[in-house]
């Protein structure tokens, strides 16, 4: 196609003044990019890209074909460099950074490009027969490109974009006006999967509902792996029904929003979504895990990982697009800002609670932040500076009020960027007292089955009979109690469960004895 256009552009019209222009030169700078370096290529590739933005003389159908083909260049590198990403927990936050900025700003400018292409082809009110038959193959990738973007975002709790769903809407709707939003196409040469536009739209809509600001970057991964394997089970389409949860406007920039906030006035572009058969299939495959089985071959996560990595991002998924959506358990309030100091990560936290009380906290790495809002369950705060290396969803915290002498135990269970550049955390309290212990692990017999380890018991929240603690990662043995020296007794603690496992620490339930 792209050799026929070119040949014909002497004869039908003025030369185009680029050299991407000439199917010659595209397939020698697409032969010479290296194979062997993924930041290089990416780097040559976002350079084309951006030298197109000011080529006006280009025809939308040779455009959309140097595009295409600069994509699927890219592709392979670009798979790679982002499994180096989500493995990236022995990165500097230099080095993440680095990475991030230089995938997030590729799928921007492939967004911009694609963008150009269908500005072009609706650029006289209509778009060109000739384009008709590539439509859904231009707005099914440049969906994708913009959902990439939303989810590189959503990796660094960036805020929301409006003018990103004003994008999306209008290649949805270009796609609807030409009957092209339904029609199956194969986005690219791998994975060999059919799909649509209006599918496209829907995938990035289910995603932007599912809470995905409290998941680690790979558990936000593999929700939107998960949500593109059952999309097929969601509904999506003009007409409200009784089981609506979700409305958005094609026409609009703004995000999906809950039908709780209605629509002012019914417009061309309102779009309705439901779970439909959805919730049912994610609910059955969490039932199959938790009985033992295997993850479904078909189920394409993008590689390998185990059942116990993948369950908990199912259940938060099952919990987000259910029927009627989880709502706040604990309403919130706002309070009067007061600072609070905030030591982070397992081994601090344990610092904390091992001082004397008339200690003042002064530990290296201590943090300062603003609580805004209170609930039953924890609090909200605002971080003004640059956030630390450790600060990430699941981070264990301790937090002393300011002019207070006691410490809190929490977790970060939220995290998002507003747009005037502070960082909002949701933090749940774990325990307003806690105090460090030593536990000494014992075997069946009563023998001693290991060193002693340092632990923080949260001394309120848990069940009757039952003790909670905060652990070091990968100590927890179902099959082996603990002993505890409390007020002068020895208490022999049996395993309950491991409530929550991260790479920090783990939180467990025991159930207490005296010991004979």
């Amino acid at each position: 196609m792209l050799a026929k256009i070119g040949s014909l552009g002497g004869l039908l019209g003025p030369r185009i003044d680029h050299p991407l222009a000439d199917p010659k030169a595209l397939r020698r700078v697409l032969a010479e990019l290296p194979a062997d370096n993924g930041f290089k290529t990416l780097d040559e590739v976002a350079g084309w890209l951006e030298s197109l933005d000011g080529a006006d003389d280009f025809p939308a159908e040779l455009r959309l074909e140097v595009v295409r083909q600069l994509d699927e260049a890219a592709q392979p590198h670009l798979r790679r460099l982002s499994r180096d990403y989500l493995q990236s927990s022995r990165m500097s936050r230099a080095e993440e950074k680095r990475l991030w900025s230089i995938i997030r700003g590729f799928w921007h400018l492939l967004a911009a490009g694609y963008e150009q292409c269908l500005q072009s082809a609706v650029a006289k009110g209509k778009v060109p027969d000739s384009l008709k038959p590539v439509l859904p193959l231009l707005c099914g990738r440049l969906v994708g490109a913009l959902g990439a973007v939303n989810k590189w975002d959503c990796f660094h709790y960036a805020p929301d974009a409006s003018a990103l769903w004003a994008h999306l809407g209008h290649a949805c709707r270009v796609a609807e006006e030409v009957g092209a939003a339904s029609r199956p196409v194969q986005l690219y040469p791998q994975p060999a999967a059919m799909t649509t536009v209006a599918q496209e739209y829907l995938k990035v809509l289910v995603f932007q509902a599912s809470s995905v600001d409290c998941l680690l970057p790979l558990e936000v991964e593999l929700a939107e792996r998960l949500i593109a394997h059952f999309i097929p089970h969601f509904v999506f389409g003009p007409e409200g029904r009784p089981d609506s949860v979700y409305w958005v406007d094609l026409a609009q920039a703004q995000p999906p929003r809950r039908l709780v906030h209605l629509p002012k006035e019914p417009t061309p572009g309102l779009r309705f979504f439901q779970p439909g058969d959805a919730h049912g299939h994610l609910e059955a495959l969490v039932r199959d895990l938790e009985k033992g089985h295997d993850l479904p071959p078909e189920l394409n996560l993008g590689g390998l990982y185990p059942v116990r990595t993948v369950l908990p991002v199912l259940k938060h998924l099952a919990a987000c697009l259910a029927p009627i959506p989880p709502q706040r358990q604990h309403r919130r309030h706002q309070v009067d800002k007061h600072r609070m100091a905030v030591l982070g990560g397992f081994s601090q936290a344990l610092a904390a609670f091992s001082r004397n009380a008339d200690d003042q906290p002064g530990e290296p790495g201590m943090e300062s932040w603003v609580v805004e809002d209170v609930s039953l369950g924890g609090f909200g705060a605002v971080i003004q500076a640059m956030p630390a290396e450790w600060l990430k969803i699941g981070a264990l915290l301790a937090l002393q009020p300011e002019g207070g002498d006691n410490w809190l135990v929490g977790i970060v269970r939220r995290c998002h960027r507003h747009a005037d550049g502070d960082l909002r955390v949701g933090i749940e309290c774990m325990a307003k007292q806690a105090a460090a212990v030593e536990l000494k692990p014992r075997s069946p017999s009563g023998q001693s089955a290991g060193p002693d380890f340092a632990a923080l018991r949260l001394e309120d929240g848990g069940e009757a009979g039952e003790m909670r603690f905060i652990l070091p990662p990968a100590v927890f043995d179902p099959r082996e109690s603990l002993e505890l020296e409390q007020d002068g007794q020895r208490l022999l603690l049996t395993p309950v469960a491991l409530v929550e496992r991260t790479t920090d620490y783990g939180v467990a339930r025991y159930r207490a004895l005296t010991a004979e």
